[in-house]
């Protein structure tokens, strides 16, 4: 895994940029990003409509068929046969699904992990590619119309991230022949924000929960957040949510324009029955039972997670390592044990109910002027007889979110032996469904799953108890939120996400303290399920903060002193070499300190220009710190010391020795070879390592590339005023994808000549002492999103560099042990 480059490379190209820039070409780039923020937010949209279209249209296709045939077959003994056309069916489907992932890989899953990963800094391979979006939009609509237990909400997260982040480039790798010339946002910073939006309006989408998914954004996604692009992020939801609303309400319902249907998954109206005068939503008596609710959730989820964990790690070893063809059997395998389960638990295990006329009275609450037309006319008779309903087939022949209201708003249809029987099967087949090799959600099994279990406690204290004032749907919903809170352990923006799904401001309070709950309980036993997937694919994520314990290291304890680096002027054979023999994608550009430097600086117009490049920046810095001090004796360094007094007084002092370097107890000598051609080699000994170097900027492995790649160069006989200039939209042309150093062809080139690195280095990164606390690195590093973070000592010398792999958990935890030892 990579990193991306957040941080901005103030450098002569770009300070090239912000000299051109004024008021109105500022405006007019933030009116653009407006346009695009609004483009996003319209395709996530569409994207939603096209899958919830077509898995409308191939469910109903699917359904008819099999309701049809269960019945002529129930009476004439022929049931086996409808099974076959139900496994036909779903095996089709799913194997459909199951190529699209061979196509493309990453596209298997829900895709939030993988989103929270690129938001987090790190670069997954191909998670926001247009096949990606293509496998998983096609892929999604075949898992969910194959029965398997999967939603297709959380696809839809990763659809609007993939949206954002190629819209607003205006090309696309799997089609390189359409290109436009576009260069506004071509960096990682900018891609990101657009990404954020994406994944925000696929929330919107998927819930009709604009808010709800600006704070999934911020909350589940996002690193590195400012102010404008909340607003930003909060109206690309808002476009995504009447987008789809729009076509929805119109396709649907034929009225353009009325807005009836907000997203993907409507939870209805909670509402008690007029005639009911004891019906409340729900009471202060209530919360405890919302609390033990909560625990419970929370102990499922944790268990949920612990086997999904197990389950991924066999899978990991026996079945990833084999050839391709295996993921597709086990997604078949898995098919095939999902509709064997639903149609004989449905034939078997399902109570046939009376259809009972006091349901047309007005006097129960059961009355189907109460109940929603999609509620009522959801109720299957299979395997039943005339006025009678299957209740565990209601649940299972029915698209999930009709189940969800169902289980939500229809009362008193389902007994306390169905709903455990259904919960049961549902979580260990959702369980086990979840890491397949198909594009699938675990939004809506998780609210279904919960939802059961909701039920079922209602229907328990109502039964036994003999709490009449219950209202069902309020504790379905509280149960359905307790167990995806377990899952997948979040809080503000799922509470949001829940009160905006029900239409009910009164639902915030219980809904979050639920989730607490759930999450506290969840967490003392394991993570939630999009941080377990993170940790077994090795990915380098970041929390939002370390340990209290780890501020007993420091950075000299965590950076990595094995330094890789370039001077301001280094011959193309050595940069050549060192791009590929290392895999660093940052190298320090540095001068090394020495007191003979007039002796090398004859007959070397190499070594010449680099002493002259950091005499040059000493003496700047020297007047930067005459203008603060008058005093030479308040100067840091002892090298400084000397370049002003060689620079303004005609007899030279002697040389004194640092102080600081006696502390840092390194050796300053000069040395025989002091600028190689060739890049540093294993062969060196340490005293070559680390030799004194004195830091003058950042330069990443793509702009060495491009340079390269350019012919950006010099020869000895000429002045580095000669070499070619590059641009800004030069340098990034071939961003996202810059050519790998193996593939270029240099034989045009001399590999003598010399490179000038310094206008495209980064000349002002952001650095650290070496006795930084690790918290402070670490916030600095997350907050700002960076990707290399030198570290550099008082005296300007740079003596380690710090990556996100030096702050990630089991690293500093091996550094806590080694520091304990040392102790």
């Amino acid at each position: 895994f990579q990193s991306l480059d957040y941080d901005r490379c103030i450098n002569d190209p770009y300070l090239e940029i912000l000299e051109s820039m004024d008021n109105k070409k500022a405006q007019r780039y933030e009116a653009v990003k407006w346009v695009l923020v609004f483009a996003i937010g319209v395709c996530t949209g569409l994207v939603g409509l096209f899958v919830d279209f077509f898995v409308q249209l191939f469910t109903q296709l699917k359904f008819q068929v099999v309701q049809s045939s269960v019945k002529e077959c129930t009476e004439k003994g022929c049931l086996a046969l409808s099974l076959l056309e139900l496994l036909g069916f779903n095996l089709t489907f799913v194997f459909l699904a199951s190529l699209l992932v061979l196509i493309q890989p990453v596209a298997a899953g829900s895709g939030i992990p993988e989103i929270k990963c690129y938001l987090n800094g790190v670069k997954v391979p191909g998670v926001v590619r247009l096949r990606t979006v293509v496998c998983k939009a096609t892929g999604v609509l075949f898992s969910v119309a194959g029965g398997l237990f999967v939603g297709k909400e959380g696809p839809m997260i990763h659809s609007g991230a993939v949206v954002g982040a190629g819209l607003p480039q205006f090309q696309s790798i799997s089609l390189r022949k359409i290109q436009f010339n576009f260069p506004l946002f071509c960096s990682d910073r900018d891609k990101r924000d657009f990404v954020s939006a994406g994944a925000a309006a696929g929330v919107a989408a998927a819930f009709g929960a604009p808010i709800g998914g600006t704070l999934f954004s911020l909350e589940e996604g996002s690193s590195f957040w400012n102010q404008g692009l909340t607003w930003k992020v909060l109206f690309c939801s808002m476009a995504a949510t009447f987008t789809l609303n729009f076509f929805r309400s119109g396709i649907q319902f034929g009225s353009w324009g009325s807005f009836q249907l907000p997203g993907l998954l409507n939870f209805g109206e909670f509402k008690c029955s007029e005639s009911d005068k004891k019906c409340h939503l729900w009471t202060a008596v209530d919360l405890g039972f919302f609390i033990l609710m909560g625990i419970v959730g929370g102990l499922l989820g944790a268990t949920f997670n612990c086997l999904n964990k197990r389950l991924a790690k066999y899978r990991m070893r026996n079945v990833h390592p084999k050839p391709k063809l295996v993921r597709v059997l086990e997604s078949l395998l898995v098919s095939l044990t999902t509709t064997v389960m639903v149609f004989i638990a449905s034939m078997v295990l399902g109570e046939c109910r009376q259809i009972s006329s006091s349901r047309h009275s007005g006097n129960d609450t059961l009355s189907l002027q109460d109940i929603s037309e999609d509620v009522n006319s959801s109720i299957k008779t299979f395997f039943c007889p005339n006025e009678t309903y299957n209740d565990m087939a209601t649940l299972f022949f029915n698209p999930q979110e009709s189940a969800i209201l169902q289980l939500f708003h229809q009362d008193g249809t389902f007994s306390p032996v169905t709903l455990s029987l259904f919960f049961l099967l549902y979580f260990l087949l959702s369980c086990w469904t979840y890491g397949i090799s198909v594009p699938s959600g675990l939004f809506v099994p998780s609210l279904l799953c919960g939802a059961a279990f909701g039920r079922l406690v209602a229907n328990l204290l109502k039964s036994y108890i003999g709490l009449d004032h219950i209202y069902s749907g309020t504790f379905a919903l509280i149960g359905a939120a307790a167990f995806l809170g377990g899952v997948v352990r979040m809080t503000i923006s799922l509470t949001v996400i829940l009160i905006e799904s029900t239409n009910e401001i009164t639902y915030g309070l219980p809904i979050m303290i639920t989730l607490m709950v759930a999450k506290w309980t969840g967490d003392f036993f394991n993570k939630g399920i999009y941080d377990i997937h993170v940790n077994l694919r090795g990915v380098p994520l970041l929390e939002w903060e370390t340990g209290v314990e780890m501020d007993k290291l420091q950075a000299s304890d965590i950076m990595e002193p094995n330094l890789t680096y370039v001077y301001p002027h280094t011959r193309i054979q050595s940069l050549v070499s060192i791009l590929r023999t290392t895999v660093h994608h940052a190298f320090p550009v540095v001068t090394e300190n020495r007191g003979n430097e007039r002796e090398f600086m004859k007959g070397n117009q190499l070594i010449s220009n680099n002493i002259k490049f950091k005499k040059s920046s000493i003496l700047t810095r020297a007047g930067e710190q005459r203008k603060r001090s008058q005093s030479m004796k308040s100067y840091p360094s002892s090298e400084l010391r000397n370049m002003c007094d060689e620079h303004i007084a005609t007899e030279e002092p002697p040389e004194k020795e640092d102080l600081l370097q006696q502390m840092l107890e390194r050796r300053y000598t000069p040395y025989p070879n002091l600028y190689p051609d060739q890049s540093p080699s294993e062969e060196w000994t340490m005293e070559e390592r680390f030799r004194p170097l004195t830091f003058h900027g950042l330069i990443l492995r793509s702009q060495l590339v491009t340079l390269l790649d350019r012919g950006v160069c010099y020869s000895e006989s000429q002045s580095s005023a000669s070499q070619p200039r590059l641009s800004h939209a030069e340098m990034s042309e071939d961003y996202p994808c810059y050519p790998d150093i193996h593939d270029l062809d240099l034989t045009l080139l001399n590999p003598r000549m010399i490179v000038d690195v310094t206008p495209y280095m980064n000349p002002s990164p952001f650095t650290v002492s070496p006795n930084t606390h690790v918290s402070q690195v670490f916030n600095l590093f997350r907050t700002m999103g960076l990707r290399h973070l030198p570290v550099v000592n008082a005296v300007g010398e740079v003596v380690g560099i710090i990556t996100r792999h030096n702050l990630t958990h089991e690293f500093l935890q091996a550094r806590l042990r080694q520091h304990y030892q040392t102790i």
